[in-house]
Formats: structure tokens, sequence, C-alpha cells
């Protein structure tokens, strides 16, 4: 800048010296300290992600779990029923970790009569003790499930058998172990499930002449505040 134009500069006013040329905002160093903050906490998670992304790669995979002890058990109970009764016989099987690795079979319903003879009769597994039955709605069919000791190897099972909602009927097991007569009884009032063979099939619980199985999934009693 000449010497003119300083000398000019300084006499104009203070509010006019500078005029037309840009103006540089103040700064807030409060403002600009909260900036940085933020930025390094993002720049800190994205590194972390980063780190937790690339371990997790590298990572060796998880060992496969080792099989249950009781798997043998449950093949050989597939084994034999496929052998004796027929290959159609098994529909599924499996152990149930969550009831302490039960060795767990779906016997076909057209099956069953068969199947219970051999579970209870045959010398190997001898589940000559029928522990408890219970009867489930799972809306889009029904469910027996049969639950079984071996007293002299104290050997445990679950065999479940399934029926259509309408018309359920699967067949009685109280020929074979009698003691199922009242579980098949109370499964037959309360869920609607009939049980040929059974020697006194009728209700336990409900009068002879209730309208429905109150443990149905679409049971609607005739009385809402019953």
């Amino acid at each position: 800048m000449s010497e003119e134009k300083k000398e000019e500069e300084k006499a104009l006013p203070d509010g006019a010296r500078g005029a037309g040329e840009a103006q540089t905002p103040p700064v807030d160093p409060e403002r600009e300290a909260k900036l940085k903050a933020a930025a390094e906490a993002r720049a800190a998670r994205a590194a972390a992600k980063e780190k937790a992304d690339k371990e997790a790669a590298e990572a060796a995979p998880p060992e496969p779990k080792p099989p249950s002890p009781k798997q043998p058990e449950l093949e050989r109970i597939v084994e034999l029923l496929k052998r004796d009764v027929s290959e159609e016989a098994v529909e599924d099987a499996y152990v149930n970790e969550l009831n302490g690795d039960m060795p767990t079979v779906v016997v076909r319903n057209a099956h069953w009569r068969p199947a219970a003879e051999l579970l209870k009769r045959h010398e190997e597994l001898s589940f000559r003790y029928l522990r408890n039955v219970s009867g489930v709605d799972y809306e889009t069919h029904m469910e027996v499930v049969y639950h079984m000791v071996s007293l002299g190897t104290k050997r445990e099972a679950a065999i479940k058998v399934k029926t259509e909602r309408e018309g359920a009927s699967v067949y009685s097991a109280t020929p074979v172990w009698a003691t199922a007569g009242w579980n098949e009884r109370e499964i037959f009032d309360l869920l609607g499930i009939d049980f040929p063979g059974h020697p006194d099939l009728r209700r336990i619980m409900m009068p002879d002449d209730w309208v429905g199985h109150p443990l149905r999934k679409d049971y609607e009693p005739l009385d809402s505040e019953v």
C-alpha cells in the first residue's frame, strides 16, 4: 500500500476503515474445543470398530461342540425302531439339550402301536416304566409326548407322536403301560385327542356335557366370566 493510501486510511473513522474488505469472525475457544473433542471421539470409535472387526476376522473359528454322550443311546433307539418296526417309523430324532440331553424320537402315528410294544418289550431298551404323558396344541397340529424310563439301566427317552387337530387321534398306550390310562383321559378331556384302544376313555375333569376342550388354543368358553 502506498504512503498516500495509508494516510487516507488513517483519516477515516474507525468504523469505515477496511470497508469492502472481508471481515474475519471472532474465534470462540469453547466452541472450537467442543468440535475438536467430538472429532476425536468419532475417530476413536471408528478406530475401535476397525480393530474389533479385524480381530474377529482373524480369530480362529470356535471348536465344534462335542456330541452328546447320549447320542449313541438315541441312535440305538432309532436303529431298533427302523429295523424291527418299519423304516418309516421314525419321523425325526434328536438330543434335547434343554432337558438334560434327553434322547427324543418322533414316531409316525401310523407306527406308534408296534413301536410302543418294542420300546417296552425289547430286552435292550426295556422302557417298562412310563413316567408321564402330556399333550400339546401347536395350532398346526397336536402332539402327545411319552416320557419313559428303563429301571434297569436308568436310561430315559421321550417319544413324540403327532396328529392332525381335526379328528385328532393317537393309539392308546394304556394296553402297553397301564399308567398311561389317567394321563390319556386328561388329554382327551382337555385337548380332545382320541385314544383308540383305551379301556375307559371318558372325561376326567370336565362334566360329560361340557362343550369344547379348555386347553386347545382355539377354545372359547361359553361364559366369558369363567
